[in-house]
């Protein structure tokens, strides 16, 4: 019986030690348990909101380098044309006049060509003539010449003959004296005939070949002089040409399908330097929106973008992203996301401001939320550290990777681990806390 009451206080006594304890390690808990959430593997579709206004897909300035006044204007500002469409047409009646006397200097550029080619072929023929002529002179000075010498030689030998005989009285002096006038005249034929060699000889070394010489000269100078000619023909045709096309800019024609948003040009005026059309595609235009380096990385090209305007009430557009382009202006860090759309009804117009919400490259990873970071950095949360005896706050560093606004991946956790879902609490490192 006495064992009973000292059994009864033993068990008293250890109850009061277990609460005793409890009180202790947890004497610093929060007196309302703190939200958690436990880090998983999951995917999250994030988006980014960015603003931009709205730039046609073609914005033309048509400008004419014609000094021609201006016969007429077929459209006005906010007219829908076509490509190829006339807007304006320039009085053209000096620039045909130009082109006719151009036409007039070409063909009579043709007949000088035509006249030119005939003397090439006249000189070639009269080049085989000359040289052909001036080898067989040299042919008959040097048969003249032989025969010459062939006559002095023979006549000579008649003088001594003649001379023997006179001695002997067989023939009279007067015939010696007659053969000696003939040797005399010989001589003289034969330094004719040299002569006419010489000369011969010197005209068929100035002649030359049929690829050099004076002959081949000549005919050089006719294919020159028809070159000159066939290049004049050529100027000709590059003066009218040029003309042609001038009159063919002095109708002033629409390059793309667009509206007429600048008209700058009226009867009688002269376009000068200005801008006489500024012409707008808007079948499809541009959202260039304003992008952060940090956009830059993130908006992939190819992206789903929905876009809104204000004033349209409900009503949204679809478009991609085509294009992330570098600085606006050289030096800054601001940055263009151009986005394509289609405006078959041409609602969106050139000027109008937008916000886009531009979907993101699907993130995978562990995921906690959004909620839980402890700084707009976001690269910190605590997480609920199970101590065996106590369960208290910790700070650990991480990294975001993507967000959809309700759920972050981050890098720096393990699937599983507790994290306080409110990192705004600000709870401390170490304080206990109990969990909800």
């Amino acid at each position: 019986m006495r064992i009973l009451p000292l059994l009864f206080a033993a068990a008293l006594l250890a109850s009061g030690c277990a609460r005793g304890g409890n009180a202790r390690v947890r004497a610093g808990a929060s007196p309302n348990p703190v939200p958690t959430s436990a880090a998983k593997e999951t995917t999250v579709h994030g988006t980014d909101t960015i603003s931009g206004v709205i730039a046609p897909f073609e914005n033309v300035a048509i400008t004419s380098s014609l000094s021609e006044p201006t016969d007429r204007v077929d459209v006005l500002q906010g007219d829908e044309v076509r490509a190829g469409q006339v807007l304006a047409v320039l009085d053209t009646a000096d620039l045909r006049a130009e082109l006719a006397q151009a036409q007039g200097v070409l063909d009579t550029d043709i007949r000088t060509a035509e006249s030119d080619e005939a003397k090439v072929a006249q000189s070639r023929y009269t080049a085989t003539l000359n040289l052909g002529t001036g080898n067989d002179q040299v042919k008959s000075s040097r048969a003249a010449l032989a025969q010459a010498k062939q006559n002095l030689a023979n006549d000579t030998l008649n003088l001594a003959r003649d001379r023997q005989l006179a001695a002997s009285g067989y023939i009279a002096q007067q015939t010696v004296d007659q053969q000696a006038t003939t040797v005399i005249n010989d001589q003289a034929a034969v330094r004719t005939a040299e002569a006419n060699l010489q000369t011969a000889l010197t005209n068929q070394q100035v002649n030359g070949t049929p690829s050099n010489g004076l002959q081949a000269a000549t005919v050089q100078s006719a294919i020159a002089d028809a070159a000159a000619a066939r290049a004049a023909i050529e100027q000709a045709r590059g003066q009218i040409q040029q003309y042609e096309t001038q009159i063919q800019k002095a109708t002033i024609v629409s390059p793309v399908d667009g509206v007429i948003t600048n008209r700058n040009l009226n009867p009688g005026e002269y376009p000068g330097s200005r801008t006489i059309f500024t012409i707008q595609e808007l079948d499809k235009v541009y959202a260039d929106l304003n992008a952060s380096s940090e956009d830059t990385f993130s908006i992939p090209v190819g992206a789903h973008v929905t876009l809104s305007v204000s004033g349209a009430g409900a009503q949204q557009f679809d478009g991609k992203v085509v294009a992330v382009l570098g600085q606006v202006t050289p030096g800054s860090t601001n940055f263009t996301v151009q986005v394509l759309l289609q405006n078959p009804d041409r609602k969106l117009q050139a000027g109008l401001p937008v916000s886009a919400t531009i979907a993101l490259t699907p993130v995978h990873g562990v995921g906690i939320p959004t909620t839980a970071f402890l700084d707009d950095t976001h690269t910190s949360v605590m997480i609920a550290d199970d101590q065996l005896v106590d369960v208290v706050a910790k700070t650990v560093k991480v990294q975001e990777l993507g967000s959809d606004g309700t759920t972050s991946i981050v890098r720096g956790l393990k699937p599983g681990q507790n994290v306080i879902a409110n990192g705004q609490l600000g709870l401390s490192d170490g304080q206990s806390i109990a969990q909800n």
